[in-house]
């Protein structure tokens, strides 16, 4: 880790042997870290395209980008390059066999009820939810349409399937059609907060 270590650290020499999930810790440690690296050059980007172009955002509206920025790296990293720090240790599987894609609506979730923790079923199911929320509710006002339910829809879709093959071929995930369900659940959550919010409100 290039920012995170230290306290990486300290929390690792404190806390490892009393927390039994303590890898999720690791996994949100690293991912952070990485994500702060990648922001980094988002932003450094981002600021040399705004000096170009002339017709920028409302405020609002720019600081949603960056915080959607944030979040789409983070989810990634959570998600998908939870292995490697830069692209070129990326490792393909290409050879993996189709039958470990589950396509079976629910097979999976369902047999997670009957685990002896329940922690895995509530991170497969509310967490798939909850991690998607953001996307919906960001989406509408970073391509400034008030009326984009298809196009979020679609895009949290499209995401998400994009996640799912990512796992796949990166063998970083289990890849599986409930997940694709439940992220575009919370993606639908997010755009009904957002929808209420900015029904009558002219902020964006």
């Amino acid at each position: 880790m290039l920012f995170l270590q230290p306290f990486y650290d300290i929390l690792s020499h404190n806390l490892a042997g009393r927390i039994n999930h303590f890898a999720l810790i690791k996994l949100i440690f690293y991912s952070l870290d990485k994500t702060i690296f990648y922001f980094i050059i988002f932003a450094i980007l981002r600021l040399l395209w705004l000096l170009l172009v002339r017709h920028r955002r409302r405020l609002f509206s720019e600081v949603c980008v960056w915080i959607f920025a944030f979040y789409i790296i983070l989810l990634l990293m959570l998600t998908t390059f939870r292995d490697t720090y830069f692209p070129w240790q990326l490792s393909f599987n290409f050879n993996r066999p189709l039958s470990d894609i589950n396509l079976i609506f629910l097979k999976e979730t369902l047999k997670l009820t009957k685990a002896t923790s329940l922690l895995d079923f509530f991170y497969n199911s509310l967490g798939n939810i909850v991690w998607f929320i953001p996307f919906g509710f960001l989406f509408p006002i970073i391509i400034m349409k008030k009326k984009s339910f298809k196009e979020t829809f679609l895009t949290g879709l499209i995401f998400s399937v994009t996640i799912e093959t990512l796992q796949f071929v990166l063998a970083t995930g289990v890849s599986d059609i409930d997940d694709v369900f439940f992220n575009v659940c919370g993606a639908m959550i997010g755009y009904g907060i957002y929808h209420v919010i900015f029904k009558t409100k002219n902020v964006i």
